[in-house]
C-alpha cells in the first residue's frame, strides 16, 4: 500500500515535469487519492485493528495530507491562484520573475480542471491583465492585457491601437528610463484604454507576421471584430510579445482569472505589493 501510494505521487509529479498533466489535475488526482484512502480505512479497517495498533503509513499520510490538499486546492480553484511571470512581454507593468496573485473569481467561478463556468460572477473588461491557457497550447499559462472584448473592433496601425473608432491616447511616462541600445530606441508610454492608464514600451522595430494573422491584417489596414465568446489580448511590451496579433483570439473558456497583485520578486524586493493595473 505504501509503495503504490508514494509511487502514484511520484508518477503524478513526473506527469507535471513533463507536462502530461496540468497542475490542476494532479492536485485533483492526489485529493481524490488520499481522500479514498481515509474513507476505505475509516469503513473497513480501522475497527478492525487494535487500539494500540499503529496504522498504515499511507493511512497516516493520507489522513494527514488530505485536510491539506482540500483547503489549498479550494483556495488555488476559487480564489487565489499563484503565477510566475516567465518573460519580458509585459514589461513595464510586469517583470520576468515577479510572482503575482490571481483573481480566480472576477471572471465567474469554473469548475477545476473543465474550467467551465458554473457561477457566472463577471466577464474582463478592457484594460485587465488576465491570466488564460495559451489557445495554442491550452497545458501553457499566458498573461496579457485584455484589449477588446466581444463585438469590439480593433486597429493597430503605426504602433497605435484604435478601439471601437476612438485613437488611445498616449503620452510619455512619468516613469520613464533612458532605454535602448543606441539601434533600437524604445518609447516608455502611458496609454489610456477606458478608465485604465497603463504603461507600455514600444520599440523602433518594424513588425513582421505570418500571412493571415491578426497582425498581417492589421498591418494591411483591416480593422479587426473580436467575435462573440472571445477576447483580444496584447501585451505591453508591444514589439517583444508574442499575443493575439499572432495566434488569434482567447476563448472564453481559457480564462484563469485576472491579475492583481505582485507578491514577490527574488531580484527587486520594492516590487513586493504592488498593485497590477
Amino acid at each position: 500500500m505504501e509503495f503504490l501510494f508514494f509511487g502514484l505521487i511520484l508518477l503524478g509529479l513526473i506527469g507535471v515535469y513533463n507536462g502530461v498533466i496540468g497542475f490542476p489535475m494532479f492536485m485533483l488526482l492526489i485529493l481524490l487519492l488520499t481522500g479514498i484512502i481515509w474513507l476505505i480505512d475509516y469503513l473497513f479497517f480501522q475497527k478492525k485493528r487494535a487500539k494500540d495498533a499503529t496504522e498504515p503509513t499511507a493511512v497516516e499520510y493520507a489522513k494527514s495530507f488530505f485536510p491539506v490538499i482540500l483547503v489549498v486546492f479550494i483556495i488555488r480553484s476559487f480564489i487565489a491562484e499563484p503565477f510566475k511571470i516567465p518573460s519580458g512581454s509585459m514589461m513595464p507593468t510586469l517583470l520576468a520573475g515577479d510572482y503575482i496573485l490571481v483573481n480566480k473569481y472576477t471572471y465567474g467561478l469554473r469548475w477545476p480542471v473543465l474550467n467551465t463556468v458554473f457561477l457566472d460572477v463577471g466577464q474582463p473588461d478592457r484594460g485587465d491583465v488576465a491570466v488564460f491557457h495559451f489557445p495554442p497550447n491550452p497545458k501553457i499559462d499566458y498573461i496579457k492585457r485584455i484589449i477588446g472584448v466581444p463585438g469590439d473592433q480593433i486597429q493597430y496601425q503605426n504602433k497605435r491601437l484604435t478601439v471601437n473608432g476612438q485613437l488611445l491616447a498616449v503620452e510619455n511616462s512619468a516613469n520613464a528610463k533612458p532605454m535602448g541600445d543606441g539601434v533600437i530606441s524604445v518609447q516608455h508610454l502611458t496609454e489610456q484604454l477606458g478608465d485604465i492608464a497603463h504603461d507600455i514600451l514600444v520599440h523602433d522595430v518594424p513588425n513582421r507576421y505570418e500571412p493571415n494573422s491578426i497582425g498581417d491584417r492589421f498591418l494591411n489596414g483591416e480593422t479587426i471584430t473580436v467575435p462573440e465568446g472571445s477576447y483580444f489580448a496584447m501585451g505591453d511590451n508591444r514589439d517583444n510579445s508574442s499575443d493575439g496579433r499572432v495566434w488569434g483570439f482567447v476563448p472564453d473558456q481559457n480564462l484563469v482569472g485576472k491579475a492583481f497583485f505582485i507578491w514577490f520578486n527574488f531580484d527587486e524586493f520594492s516590487r513586493i505589493g504592488n498593485a497590477i493595473h
